[in-house]
């Protein structure tokens, strides 16, 4: 899933700068559940921006709403159409996509955000996510036994380890993490499938994705 992790205040609070009229909006999908951008933590930053602001003697008016998905137009329009109108300007609590999406859709008003989305990965444990996917459009998982040399290694190296490589299979740059191409050397010898290893990968062509990429579903 897409994680995201909020802004500091202060930041947020110099973006809003000349507005007085506030649409603060969350979503309730990926940043809902790495806890950056659902409807709990929309009242917590309402909440923080009005005490700020009347600290300083600046009175915000905040509306709230949380969408059921900031990247999809139609849920967009029908839960924020009324109240942007209510609003000088809006604060996303979404990912870069559902900033995009409101932005686009309500081009009138001009539309910040409120997190910073960092990349796609996977839950370890409670409150803890893990970069499992940098999302390059040619994926080589086959090969690499279901894991990604490309965020999995701190120099994304598509041929086997470099030379820094510790004792016990730890990271030159990172020692408290294990080298990718142990980890995938491990698990291709319990499928008996070390023959990969000789295999010799190409540099990644990231020409050869279009960006921004588009993907038109087949119809029946």
């Amino acid at each position: 899933m897409i994680i995201a992790e909020r802004k500091p205040l202060e930041e947020i609070k110099n973006m809003l700068s000349g507005y007085k009229e506030i649409l603060v909006v969350g979503c309730r999908t990926c940043v809902t559940i790495c806890w950056a951008g659902g409807e709990k933590e929309v009242g917590i930053l309402s909440s923080q921006l009005k005490l700020a602001s009347s600290r300083e003697g600046n009175e915000l008016s905040i509306l709230e709403a949380t969408v059921e998905r900031q990247c999809e137009k139609e849920m967009v329009i029908e839960e924020l159409r009324d109240k942007v109108q209510e609003v000088e300007a809006i604060l996303s609590m979404g990912c870069g996509v559902g900033v995009q999406t409101i932005a686009e859709i309500f081009e009138e008003k001009p539309v910040f955000p409120a997190l910073n989305t960092t990349f796609i990965g996977m839950p370890e444990a409670e409150g803890v996510w893990v970069e499992k996917c940098g999302a390059c459009g040619d994926c080589m998982l086959y090969w690499t036994g279901g894991i990604c040399p490309v965020v999995r290694c701190a120099k994304g190296l598509l041929n086997g380890p470099c030379g820094g490589t510790r004792r016990g299979g730890k990271c030159e740059v990172d020692p408290e993490k294990d080298c990718a191409w142990v980890l995938i050397y491990r698990r291709l010898e319990k499928q008996g499938r070390l023959d990969l290893m000789e295999r010799y990968y190409e540099p990644k062509n990231y020409r050869a994705v279009k960006r921004p990429g588009r993907i038109e579903a087949a119809t029946a």
